[in-house]
């Protein structure tokens, strides 16, 4: 079976050559050890889930490290985090580039560790799930719409054919199981579990901890511990709001974002895609794909997102801000397939608030057919590349 090229290679090889390791960090089953086995197939390679190798790496770590004498691929290298002090005099003896990739699912122990032991030794690298491209470029994407939105874009649905369905169900059940006991001290699963499908409902919305405490009956502190969890866990991410002011008393609260679609229709209990072409959380949905892409095109290629959002306490709002070059594009975005008028509204109104500011306007929504309009270039679904700025 031919692997899937990802756009995040070329990133990953420059790196190498440039620092001792790198971490390749991503939410479980990204692709993260398919791509560090493909680029380095001469390297050994060991995971940190297997018991026995993680007794033997936290036993005896200087033992464990020299069974690697031209480095290797260290999988979920999180799950034992002293190892990250003894990698460090590793590395400064040796003084090789390219040595070791350690790949981890988790942001916790694995960043912390790296931060405090192997600052400025190591590159980061984040892998998502696959973008719209790449599944484009080997003729793999979805032709519909809904069909993009129900499937998601994790390797595993697409790699191997297997029925989206069924594959979240157990990747939600495996994740709930073994990744959160890891993270933290969830005694009630259950309690967990509703609060993950309630932010599968809230997905493209502001984060209210209190209400979506109150409205899984735990406490504002135990929601905030929760979001970090499903953050540390590459499950969502927050979208924050851009300063600029225009003269307008903004919103500060970030938005709740999954980083994949399919998995918040799986948890919404969507059973197929033909659900989504009249589903409330179409839209919802279909924004939380696009901004993850924009997300994506950042992150494959080794860079900070340049992702905000802009709302004032009227309501205003631009879905997306994309920083770049001392000016903020915006970019709106609808589910539609058809163009109604009042889909230029805020990208309007921004930029008479802008001014010099501001960019061009961007518009991309659920249709076929690119445009190019007074108030805004219109870019199908399909063709979301066209859109990326930076």
């Amino acid at each position: 079976m031919a692997l899937i090229p990802r756009i995040a290679e070329a990133k990953l090889l420059k790196l190498m050559k440039g620092y001792p390791a790198v971490v390749l960090t991503g939410p479980r089953q990204s692709g993260k050890t398919t791509l560090a086995r493909k680029l380095f197939a001469d390297k050994s390679y060991t995971s940190l889930e297997d018991i026995d190798v993680r007794e033997f790496a936290e036993s005896d770590p200087r033992g464990f490290l020299g069974q690697f004498p031209n480095g290797a691929v260290l999988d979920e290298v999180q799950r034992s985090p002293d190892l990250f002090s003894y990698l460090q005099s590793r590395l400064d003896e040796d003084k090789r580039m390219g040595l070791f990739v350690l790949t981890g699912s988790q942001q916790f122990d694995l960043l912390s560790g790296v931060s405090q032991s192997l600052a400025g030794r190591v590159a980061r690298l984040t892998l998502l799930p696959f973008s719209l491209v790449e599944l484009q470029q080997v003729n793999k994407a979805p032709g519909k719409l809904e069909k993009l939105l129900f499937d998601g874009l994790y390797p595993p649905v697409h790699d191997r054919k297997l029925d989206a369905a069924d594959w979240y169900n157990n990747y939600v059940g495996t994740y709930l199981e073994r990744d959160v006991r890891q993270l933290t001290n969830v005694r009630d699963l259950g309690s967990f579990q509703r609060f993950v499908r309630m932010c599968a409902a809230r997905s493209g919305q502001l984060l209210n901890l209190s209400a979506l405490g109150a409205d899984c009956g735990i406490t504002h502190n135990t929601a905030k511990a929760w979001i970090s969890i499903l953050e540390a866990s590459y499950i969502i991410h927050l979208l924050h709001p851009h300063h600029k002011n225009f003269n307008k008393r903004l919103v500060k609260s970030p938005k709740l974002y999954f980083y994949d679609a399919g998995l918040a229709a799986s948890l919404l209990n969507i059973q197929d895609a033909e659900q989504l072409s009249t589903h409330s959380a179409r839209g919802s949905l279909f924004e939380t794909w696009v901004v993850s892409e924009f997300v994506k095109h950042r992150l494959n290629r080794g860079l900070l997102s340049n992702c905000f959002f802009w709302r004032d306490n009227r309501g205003n709002e631009i879905d997306l801000l994309i920083e770049h070059s001392e000016k903020l594009f915006p970019v709106e975005i609808k589910s539609g397939q058809t163009i109604a008028a009042d889909y230029f509204t805020g990208l309007e109104k921004y930029s008479a608030w802008a001014k010099d500011d501001a960019g061009d306007s961007t518009l991309i929504y659920g249709g076929a057919m690119a445009q190019e309009r007074q108030q805004a270039r219109v870019i199908p679904w399909k063709k979301i590349d066209q859109a990326f700025i930076g």
